[in-house]
């Protein structure tokens, strides 16, 4: 009983393990590729520091406020924060400041930076969607190229049956009689090219399957079951539906590439209107409130019961003579500082103003910042017509391409049923002995050489049609 439950839990295991293998198709390998590819991490990371830049100068429109709070123990000749007056005495001193100032007009630079950071932030954002599009175009390849292994597989695994079951049947009528060993030897050979043949396209599907994982970021030693679709049932628009005069069209208007350079010129346009801001006079506001607080401490007095008079006491006349008046004498009974709330109080100051900043000289920093600037928008221009050149260029090199795929798919596919053709024709020949092994193997070889052609222009076929279709701005779909 034990073991009965041992082998269900195994099957079971087994079952769920199976079906948790998922197949691979295209989209689902595109959709890890754009999400684990680190190229694509980067340009997202990349396109969030644009992002905070932009933010930050959104911020920079709002007025700037500062507080600053300082104590400090102060000893010797020092001068008092408070009264301004020179005192000779250790104290201990704290001040208190908040400060505000924004710029009133200044020729638009903020609104200006905040729109070349808005534009370069939709440049990366369109960066990230052409790397994705580059990407996938590169899956689809390496997706395209497995199944064309795969194909080349099954032709040599179909080629090396066929040449087992003709040195099976070539055995036996040489073991009667009927046929010389040679006729054996011969098929014994090309068995053991078959073999090498079909060994050898199954090392390429393992070696494609591996740089399709290498491309989207997976673990090598990661299961990875594909899909294999038909290629007779890959979708494929018409060759006349891709002219390309209208493919480069819609490439321009939908392509990542060419909405980078749009918005890469539009913030080069909005920099330069940055740079001459810069060279014209800036006008601010400001304000602050501030306090000060010392703990010094004032002598308090008292009458002493006695009176003197100085040089310097009021004098009277009384009959010709003249009397000084002498005044109450007083002396310290102690020291008394003003409460901390108070001295705030009393300390307290507000400061409010205009200012101008007007740049002079300095070194032509700002002149020659407003000249690159000029320079960028050049250069962008001719980025952006150096890439719809090119764009333009790769569509009708692309377009040529898939016409001559074409041509050569259909007349391999003539190839094959001549060869075909051919075979049976030998191998009909073969039977009633008038058709040498040497000469029924070069048939089979001509065979094998067409259907591995014909797959090979079918995938080429219908791999540069879906470029054609990728420049229209569709994407890939198999």
């Amino acid at each position: 009983m034990r073991y009965i439950r041992y082998t269900l839990i195994a099957i079971i295991c087994f079952c769920t393990t199976t079906h948790a293998q998922e197949k691979w198709d295209l989209r689902k390998i595109v959709d890890y590729a754009v999400t684990n590819n680190i190229s694509i991490k980067q340009a997202d990371v990349q396109a969030a520091i644009t992002g905070l830049t932009l933010k930050q100068s959104k911020l920079g429109l709002f007025p700037t406020a500062n507080f600053n709070g300082s104590t400090s123990y102060n000893n010797g000749r020092n001068q008092d924060p408070t009264s301004f007056n020179l005192i000779t005495q250790s104290y201990i001193n704290a001040g208190f400041q908040l400060q505000t100032s924004a710029e009133i007009f200044n020729w638009f630079s903020k609104k200006n930076t905040i729109l070349s950071n808005q534009w370069q932030y939709e440049a990366d954002k369109a960066s990230v969607d052409k790397l994705k599009n580059d990407i996938s175009l590169t899956v689809a390849n390496d997706y395209l190229q497995i199944l064309l292994s795969r194909e080349q597989e099954n032709i040599a695994q179909v080629q090396l049956k066929q040449t087992q079951a003709q040195l099976s049947n070539t055995r036996k009528l040489v073991n009667a009689g009927s046929l010389p060993e040679l006729n054996a030897s011969e098929l014994e050979a090309q068995e053991a090219v078959d073999s090498a043949t079909y060994i050898n396209a199954k090392g390429n599907v393992a070696q494609a399957t591996l740089v399709l994982k290498s491309v989207i970021n997976m673990d090598a030693a990661a299961p990875f079951d594909l899909a294999v679709p038909s290629v007779e049932q890959i979708p494929i628009e018409k060759i006349a539906d891709l002219q390309p005069d209208a493919v480069y069209v819609m490439a321009v208007k939908n392509l990542p590439q060419q909405r980078v350079n749009i918005f890469k010129l539009k913030a080069a346009q909005k920099a330069k209107e940055v740079a001459r801001a810069g060279m014209y006079p800036t006008f601010s506001a400001f304000g602050g409130l501030s306090s000060n607080f010392i703990n010094t401490k004032n002598s308090i007095f008292a009458p002493a019961g006695t009176y003197s008079s100085s040089p310097l006491s009021p004098q009277i006349e009384v009959g010709g003579t003249i009397y000084k008046v002498n005044s109450p004498d007083y002396s310290i009974i102690g020291k008394k500082g003003t409460a901390f709330l108070r001295q705030i109080d009393n300390n307290f100051r507000q400061q409010i103003g205009l200012g101008m900043s007007v740049p002079i000289f300095s070194g032509g920093q700002l002149r020659t910042n407003y000249e690159r600037s000029k320079l960028n928008i050049k250069n962008a221009e001719l980025q952006q017509e150096a890439d719809n050149q090119t764009i333009k260029q790769d569509i009708y090199q692309a377009y040529n391409a898939a016409t001559v795929a074409l041509e050569k798919f259909n007349a391999s596919r003539k190839s094959v049923t001549a060869s075909q053709r051919t075979l049976d024709f030998a191998q009909k020949r073969y039977e009633v002995g008038m058709l040498g092994t040497f000469e029924l193997i070069t048939q089979q070889n001509n065979l094998f050489r067409a259907k591995l052609q014909d797959v090979l222009n079918q995938y080429d076929f219908v791999f540069k049609m879906k470029v054609l279709e990728f420049y229209k701005g569709q994407g890939i779909k198999l």
